[in-house]
């Protein structure tokens, strides 16, 4: 990797549609979530953080476990503390709930990053993807002053940081169903999820 980047995984959300279980421990085809985001990052990653409020769950997880800095429920909350904690000067960002997420896609983002980067971030026909990005240490300032207004959507903490985009078009070529993106926010898509599993015998 030409530039050292860290990989942060959020595992903070409230997951009120499954009564406050832990999407990260749900088992896909058998499989914890974790147990499968973790196998893709710990062979790219030299530095692996989790970043939850609950960390006496991941204790046998070989990586650093960290919690929010602030007492506010919020992506761009977990993205803060990763940087906070983080060693590199870049880290990759992604969710606890995408079970399918790919190697060779995440090492596109990466090739992407550049020394005046301050984001690289995939963008498809459904928008851009903040939580499967890279952010350098700089967007640490920016991530802390909107989180302390209360001011939580990532894209408008970051509005003022040089973002490159990395086009759907490139994507497919790593991912051409781009399934690394598909994550697990209600009861149905834990029952489709299941289904591409199968099919994909992952």
């Amino acid at each position: 990797m030409r530039i050292p980047c860290t990989g942060v995984i959020l595992s903070g959300g409230l997951a009120t549609r499954f009564h406050g279980r832990d999407k990260a421990l749900m088992r896909i085809n058998g499989k914890r979530i974790l147990d499968r985001i973790y196998g893709v990052l710990k062979d790219i990653f030299d530095e692996i953080i989790l970043v939850t409020n609950d960390p006496l769950q991941f204790l046998e997880w070989d990586l650093n476990i960290v919690t929010d800095l602030f007492d506010v429920r919020s992506s761009l909350t977990g993205i803060h503390a990763g940087l906070f904690y983080a060693e590199h000067p870049y880290t990759f960002v992604t969710a606890c709930d995408a079970p399918f997420i790919k190697r060779e896609l995440i090492e596109t983002i990466l090739a992407g990053i550049e020394a005046k980067t301050d984001i690289v971030m995939p963008e498809t026909s459904a928008g851009r993807e903040p939580l499967c990005a890279v952010y350098s240490k700089r967007c640490l300032l920016p991530a802390e002053q909107h989180v302390k207004q209360k001011k939580l959507k990532i894209q408008w903490a970051f509005r003022r940081c040089r973002i490159k985009i990395i086009s759907e078009k490139t994507l497919r070529t790593k991912d051409p169903d781009l399934i690394s993106f598909f994550n697990i926010n209600t009861p149905q898509d834990l029952e489709r999820a299941e289904q591409i599993a199968k099919k994909i015998n992952r």
